[in-house]
């Protein structure tokens, strides 16, 4: 569940993604609210579509407009869907991951620079920054929409280094997908990969940060 080198090296900084790390995303019951549950099932399923690569288009800076155009294009048959994920984006954002959001305001208290590094859009972040007051406790967001990159790609670890003022050998990263965490630990962080089991406020307190016990 984590790698690096626990307790050996000082702890600078800590860096969470955000999406199932600290608040559940499913485009599920945002599809689903226009066109209805069996079609937004069918439609996440196509592979020929791709929902996943599509969306991470526009995380990595392609702006909305110019997405569902280019989607409606090659998939006129899905339109209602496609246009259904943004028009009702704010039913993907399911709620927060407690426990985590729990260990996040503990080290905001114990005064650990936190950090967070999240492949979302420019154009719809917005909606996350004005529901959930928990993500006011980072020193910094980098958002890939905003910085035209985005997770797994080297660049965006680059950015987020210069961002945060710390060096990324010095920080710890939690991110739920074991593609992200790979590119974490190859720019030089120390990993964790979030499985939503618990293991997270062990994992951090190896690493000699200030939590308390479960």
């Amino acid at each position: 569940m984590s790698a690096g080198t626990s307790g050996e090296a000082t702890v600078e900084a800590v860096v969470l993604d955000l999406g199932n790390v600290l608040l559940r995303w499913d485009p599920h019951p945002a599809i689903a609210a226009s066109v209805g549950p069996d079609a937004a099932t069918r439609f996440l399923a196509d592979q020929d579509f791709d929902f996943l690569a599509w969306n991470h288009a526009q995380d990595a800076g392609r702006s909305w407009e110019v997405g569902e155009a280019a989607a409606i294009h090659s998939h006129p048959h899905w339109e209602p869907a496609i246009r259904a994920y943004r028009s009702k984006f704010a039913a993907s954002l399911v709620g927060p991951l407690h426990d985590t959001v729990d260990i996040l305001r503990e080290l905001h208290v114990a005064g650990t620079p936190l950090f967070a590094l999240t492949n979302w859009s420019a154009e719809l972040f917005p909606v996350a920054l004005e529901r959930f007051d928990f993500l006011g406790l980072f020193d910094d967001i980098v958002v890939s929409g905003q910085v035209g990159v985005a997770k797994p790609d080297p660049a965006v670890f680059a950015v987020l280094e210069r961002r945060i003022g710390h060096r990324l050998d010095r920080t710890v990263f939690i991110d739920d997908s074991p593609v992200n965490v790979a590119a974490a630990r190859a720019a030089g962080m120390d990993a964790i990969a979030f499985t939503d089991t618990g293991h997270l406020r062990t994992d951090l307190r190896r690493r000699s940060l200030p939590l308390g016990a479960a």
